[in-house]
């Protein structure tokens, strides 16, 4: 078993798709409960940030996972019902444009992945986080840039992450649809900002955030 998980991390390295490396590491180091953590929504003007936590059972591939970045939304769809059986464990956390706004972005993630890891059961005793991240908890933790691309676990909380936020991203567009929220899914574009020139902000929109603030700025002194 052991030497045809090593057969598999080898070619998943050598294909350039996510392997179970960095979770072998943290098992040869002691680690038993190996949690995968990512986010959704950093970047966007509206919606919130969502962050994902994943335990799954070592070395149970999963065929297609990938950085979701990198899949079309069938499969993202088809993967995320995948992950809701396999996984021993998911915790998703949930941060609005409200608390964003009063915390900033970099710490709404944070609360938002500590949150989803304190959702889990068992609770892990090791975190594989994407991105320079880490969390506030008393839980051995390893960053990994790019993470999403590398880690198994981490691949299939991006893929949770992504496909909540995108559904509740189609939810607002249903509440707020001169925004187009169900084609750009909160993230700049050029049609976005031209509806928030025509509109003004909604109240799901990133007070904090460039392109909104403005308008914020400017009805001080009209």
């Amino acid at each position: 078993m052991a030497q045809e998980t090593n057969r598999r991390i080898v070619k998943s390295v050598a294909n350039g798709i996510p392997s179970w490396s960095r979770e072998q590491e943290a098992r040869q180091a002691g680690a038993r409960s190996i949690a995968g953590i990512d986010e959704a929504g950093r970047g966007p003007l509206a919606g919130p940030v969502v962050a994902a936590a994943v335990i799954l059972p070592f070395g149970k591939d999963i065929t297609n996972l990938n950085d979701s970045k990198l899949l079309t939304p069938r499969i993202r769809e088809e993967l995320f019902d995948i992950i809701m059986i396999r996984a021993s464990s998911i915790g998703i956390g949930i941060v609005s444009p409200k608390q964003i706004d009063q915390i900033n972005i970099y710490q709404a993630t944070r609360l938002a992945m500590a949150i989803a890891i304190r959702k889990l059961s068992p609770a892990p005793d090791h975190l594989l986080i994407d991105g320079p991240m880490s969390v506030d908890l008393p839980i051995e933790q390893r960053p990994i840039i790019k993470g999403d691309r590398l880690s198994c676990s981490i691949a299939a909380a991006a893929v949770m992450a992504k496909v909540i936020r995108d559904r509740i991203m189609m939810d607002l567009h249903q509440k707020y649809p001169e925004y187009g929220f169900a084609s750009h899914k909160g993230y700049g574009t050029k049609a976005h900002k031209a509806a928030i020139n025509q509109f003004g902000p909604s109240p799901v929109h990133r007070k904090c955030f460039r392109g909104v603030r403005e308008h914020f700025q400017m009805s001080i002194f009209e």
